[in-house]
């Protein structure tokens, strides 16, 4: 079952694939008539319809769930594929052409594709994983030269069973231990007889014997990875630069360097702030601020100083929930604040006194979802007692974000709380996905809703 399996599986997920497409597509009909904005149609204008998704799905070659994918993977490459789905059916597709709610039928088509397809992708992700965890669709591999981090990658193979990957041993001069099948000479005699699929190269080898390494693996149609060292073991995914002929490595490149995912998080933020501006904003800002201005003098807006994005200062919009002061910058709120007016704490407590942010995204200072900005006063101490505090500043500060919804949200009392948050903030940025921002915004709901507790 070592490579039959690999035979077989792209024609098993195409089929699966196109019948769950078509299953989905029929229930999203059912659900669009419910709704009454789709006068339904039949089986056999679903068809080319699956047909279609089924074109796109093989040309993306989805059926490659790589051994080392994590589910949010998939899911990338479900979104991706989804994107296209839809737009060639609101182009091709003649059903849609003619209702009259075209676009709130193709968003329908999509949140139930999405859902259902995404559901049963994942679903085949476990099952394979399974599959592999119980010993099917290995790969045998071995590392060439033990040490510095080529152990770990063994306790990797150990531990993961779902890679399938299956360990052979090391090749090394100096380690003796019962993985060691000889010395690093001793591969380029036993490997033809491995049945190898996979070399791991320890990157402290000799030059020249790397380059015999890569030279065998191309005659024998065997793959060749190179462990970093510790230095580059960081908790992120390591990219590449090429300069003509030349490779480097990008050692702290985040996901938002891509283009693609910038415009994508800055084309959600700017659509989601317009529809809170719209619909909220256009009318709450008029009523808190009467309410404000009837109970004490000053003005409807707090504006402060913060740092954004590459330590960039901007000013960030608050309703005013204090009576006007001297210490607002460089003294936090604590509980029973004396300076909080009432209005102001039924502010605090619904946080509804940040809501005017949503204008700062609008402007571009800030995202719905990113570190928290904190006041000038409060970087310039924390950035010399964190290690690495200023990389938070790396992207746009947020509205929310994961240090919040895992609770470090409110006052800094501790030392602790604020490394807490930073940990976090570092985590978002290095790991970031669309996934993770709309995951984000769920829990915040959820932590608006029912606890309250540092809200003040």
């Amino acid at each position: 079952m070592k490579r039959r399996f690999d035979t077989y599986f792209p024609w098993l997920f195409t089929v699966s694939d196109f019948l769950g497409s078509l299953l989905a597509l029929l229930i999203a009909n059912v659900l669009l008539q419910l709704a009454g904005v789709f006068d339904g149609a039949g089986l056999s204008a679903f068809l080319p319809l699956s047909v279609l998704w089924l074109l796109i799905s093989s040309l993306r070659k989805d059926y490659k769930i790589g051994r080392t994918d994590e589910y949010e993977h998939t899911l990338k490459n479900l979104l991706a594929t989804l994107v296209w789905f839809l737009g060639a059916t609101a182009i091709l597709w003649t059903p849609l052409q003619n209702g009259n709610f075209r676009w709130i039928q193709l968003a329908g088509l999509g949140l139930t594709m999405l859902f259902l397809m995404g559901s049963f992708r994942v679903m085949v992700h476990m099952l394979l994983r399974e599959y592999r965890a119980k010993g099917n669709n290995y790969r045998n591999a071995v590392i060439v030269g033990k040490g510095s981090t080529s152990p770990k990658l063994a306790d990797v193979f150990r531990i993961r069973k779902d890679f399938g990957i299956n360990f052979l041993g090391y090749f090394d001069d100096q380690a003796d231990c019962n993985q060691t099948r000889g010395g690093i000479k001793d591969f380029f005699g036993q490997a033809p007889n491995l049945d190898l699929d996979l070399i791991y190269i320890q990157e402290q080898l000799e030059p020249a014997l790397v380059k015999r390494v890569i030279d065998f693996a191309d005659e024998n149609y065997i793959k060749v990875k190179m462990i970093p060292g510790g230095s580059l073991q960081l908790e992120k995914n390591l990219s590449f630069s090429k300069y003509g002929d030349f490779f480097v490595i990008n050692v702290n490149e985040i996901p938002l360097d891509n283009p693609l995912n910038s415009i994508a998080k800055r084309t959600f933020d700017v659509f989601f702030a317009g529809l809170v501006t719209i619909f909220i904003l256009s009318w709450l800002i008029p009523l808190v601020g009467i309410l404000i201005k009837l109970e004490s003098k000053g003005p409807v807006f707090f504006i402060q100083k913060r740092n954004g994005v590459n330590n960039k200062v901007f000013n960030c919009l608050k309703f005013r929930s204090m009576t006007p002061n001297d210490y607002a910058d460089t003294q936090q709120a604590t509980k029973n604040d004396p300076r909080v007016t009432r209005i102001g704490s039924f502010l605090r407590n619904s946080s509804l006194d940040e809501m005017p942010q949503f204008l700062n995204v609008l402007t571009g200072d800030m995202s719905i979802v990113g570190p928290r900005p904190h006041t000038i006063p409060m970087n310039q101490t924390f950035k010399t007692q964190i290690e690495r505090y200023n990389s938070r500043h790396k992207i746009r500060p947020g509205i929310t974000g994961l240090a919040q919804v895992r609770g470090y949200r409110g006052e800094i009392e501790n030392s602790h709380q604020i490394r807490s948050r930073v940990r976090l903030d570092y985590f978002y940025i290095n790991n970031w996905s669309f996934f993770l921002d709309m995951g984000i915004m769920i829990k915040t709901i959820h932590e608006l809703v029912f606890n309250r507790e540092n809200a003040y």
